[in-house]
């Protein structure tokens, strides 16, 4: 009989999928994927301060995860295009209402932070 998946469990390994998820740099590509296929120099003028080395692994990462596919094309310099994989596409739509409540929200988490910052306590909640 098979175990159900345990994220809390060290060993098990859906925490890889979730350290994928919870990585800045493949939350970013996934995005930027979900809109179309990219070449790696567009990704890497789209996501500010990723370094060629970063952009670079983290592409072969999700590569290896079935997340995206990578085609080149035999050209001088080689050409290499990025896509999303079905697999991708089912993530990268839950990423995307993550990146929607991030805007959504953004001036609240703002001023929660600046509140802690300034020792202030938080407002009280509201009813549930």
């Amino acid at each position: 009989m098979l175990q159900r998946p345990d994220a809390f469990n060290a060993q098990c390994p859906t925490r890889q999928v979730l350290d994928r998820i919870g990585d800045k740099w493949a939350v970013l590509i996934l995005i930027l994927l979900g809109e179309g296929t990219l070449r790696f120099n567009e990704l890497r003028r789209r996501i500010d301060n990723i370094s060629q080395k970063m952009l670079s692994q983290t592409l072969r990462s999700l590569e290896r995860d079935g997340l995206i596919s990578r085609e080149a094309f035999a050209t001088v310099p080689v050409t290499v295009e990025y896509s999303l994989t079905e697999l991708g596409r089912t993530l990268a739509a839950t990423v995307r209402g993550l990146t929607c409540w991030a805007e959504t929200h953004i001036g609240e988490v703002e001023e929660a932070q600046r509140r802690y910052d300034r020792g202030l306590p938080r407002p009280a909640s509201s009813p549930r």
